[in-house]
């Protein structure tokens, strides 16, 4: 059995010079790859980086992060990404809060930031890594079993350090592909040779998602084509050139397909899982009927430390569209419930938070500080008798279903009564003159706080006649206390780089208007 990530490069079905990473112009053979990681690993040796040390790396270009990656994973040590585009301030507050033992970067990074720990700057292009500055050996030590620290994206509150582990992580890879790929066909020789392929990653290696589904890709024994950069035309340039049928895409991808009108064929692409945030059924359907692919939802937090709740073929077979905006079923080795306000299990149908115990979980929150292994790991009150409280809402269905209906932190409570923002939003999408909508709860002296809508419009209208249309037409679908009592139109809705609204942002332009 696989115990540490960075074996994940020996189990690819390539030959050393078969293409094992694209990204943008650029082509890695698989032996190179492994020349890479081994010179970078040596650098980390030299500058006394020792196991279950965290190694920071600010990611820019996606094959630097894979390389630096593995190298950190093949001296034993914990990778800790950091987005390069983040401020000054960013990385100084990050670096306090999550602190490292040396940093990984392109000598341009390096020079704008005073870091006091460990420091190597690594030009890619040129493949040379110069030692700047030794580790910093006084820095916490997490062991051995932890493989990376991530910070959540802090949407909802204050970013946390999650720390995942090796074998976790890879069990749940192995759970996500069998689910995936379910029974083999019967007479097949599982010893055959098989066409190599590549998993397009359209997501900065930055986040939890570029991370996750690079390593799932490599699990399963695919090559990697990565984009550093979304760019619409060239999406479906790589799908055509690669033959591409499945891929991985945020919503906010998913609406720059559908609304570019250079991109008029995704052919061969058949299926495309939606991560990162909820897809709206609109969306899954304008897509679907734009380019003929289904688009599903999963569901996974990077607590979970997994992908925990997916399709599978057989539900796409069975359940077609009639399900579509579902996150999925759990996966054979994941338990599920949803828990009500009052602390007992709900029914079928019924909302309530979702709970989620799963042999992927994370270890614990990074404390930060120094000292070793169980000092390094901080007790979350969001694990109860082993359930991870994730903090949305949902329900499950008749048939296992998860249908998730947002962030419990999202809910707005008008008077008493609960409206859940998604909800109204899904209304408000489906009007013809509306392109993207957005929901939040602002302060109301009687009823304690009241929805608010932002729009973003297919076509500019008078905002006052739209209002009293938009009125009329969440009347028809929703309760009359679900209707947002007023409209601001917008050009486009703030999110973060993975795709999330940023509703905060929104009602703190409210209070300011």
């Amino acid at each position: 059995m696989t115990a540490n990530l960075a074996d994940l490069l020996d189990g690819l079905p390539h030959a050393p010079s078969d293409v094992a990473v694209v990204c943008d112009d650029e082509r890695i053979s698989l032996a190179e790859l492994k020349e890479r990681v081994a010179e970078l690993a040596d650098v980390l040796r030299s500058a006394g980086v020792v196991a279950g040390q965290p190694v920071g790396m600010f990611v820019g270009h996606g094959s630097a992060a894979v390389v630096a990656m593995f190298a950190v994973w093949k001296v034993g040590a914990v990778y800790v990404p950091m987005n390069r585009r983040s401020t000054v301030a960013e990385i100084q507050k990050f670096i306090g809060d999550t602190p490292t033992a040396l940093v990984i970067g392109e000598p341009t990074d390096l020079a704008m930031h005073e870091l006091p720990m460990g420091r190597i700057a690594y030009d890619f292009a040129a493949r040379r890594a110069e030692l700047l500055a030794p580790a910093d050996p006084e820095v916490v030590n997490y062991g051995e079993d932890v493989a990376l620290v991530l910070r959540t994206s802090g949407t909802t509150g204050r970013p946390k350090a999650v720390l995942l582990r090796h074998v976790g992580t890879i069990e749940g890879f192995d759970s996500s592909l069998s689910a995936l790929r379910g029974k083999p066909k019967a007479g097949a020789d599982p010893n055959a040779p098989k066409p190599l392929r590549f998993n397009l990653i359209p997501v900065s290696l930055a986040l939890w998602a570029g991370i996750w589904n690079t390593l799932f890709s490599l699990r399963a024994g695919f090559g990697l084509l990565l984009m550093d950069k979304f760019d619409a035309v060239k999406f479906a340039g790589l799908v055509k050139e690669f033959g591409i049928k499945s891929t991985i895409m945020p919503p906010a991808m998913v609406t720059m397909l559908v609304d570019d009108p250079n991109v008029t064929d995704l052919a061969p692409l058949t299926m495309v899982r939606s991560i990162t945030a909820p897809l709206s059924p609109v969306q899954a359907r304008e897509f679907h009927k734009r380019f003929g692919a289904f688009v599903l939802n999963c569901y996974g937090q990077t607590e979970l430390g997994s992908e925990v709740v997916g399709w599978t073929a057989k539900d796409v077979r069975e359940f077609g569209e009639t399900k579509l905006g579902a996150a999925g079923r759990p996966y054979a080795t994941v338990v599920l419930k949803i828990l009500l306000g009052d602390g007992t299990e709900a029914g079928v149908d019924e909302y309530g938070e979702i709970m989620v115990h799963s042999p992927f979980m994370m270890e614990g929150y990074a404390s930060g500080g120094s000292g070793s292994g169980s000092a390094a790991v901080a007790a979350s009150d969001r694990i109860v008798d082993g359930f991870l409280r994730t903090g949305d809402m949902g329900r499950l269905d008749a048939e296992g279903f998860l249908w998730v209906e947002g962030r419990v932190s999202d809910m707005i409570n008008r008077g008493g009564n609960k409206i859940f923002p998604d909800e109204v939003e899904e209304v408000l999408r489906r009007h013809p003159n509306v392109r993207d909508a957005a929901v939040a709860g602002v302060p109301d002296r009687r009823l304690g706080e009241v929805p608010h809508a932002w729009i973003v419009l297919a076509e500019p209208r008078d905002e006052a006649a739209l209002s009293e249309e938009l009125v009329t037409w969440v009347r028809e679908s929703l309760v009359p206390y679900k209707i947002p009592v007023g409209f601001t139109v917008i050009d486009a809705l703030p999110r973060n780089e993975i795709g999330k609204v940023l509703r905060k942002d929104l009602i703190a332009s409210y209070a300011h208007a």
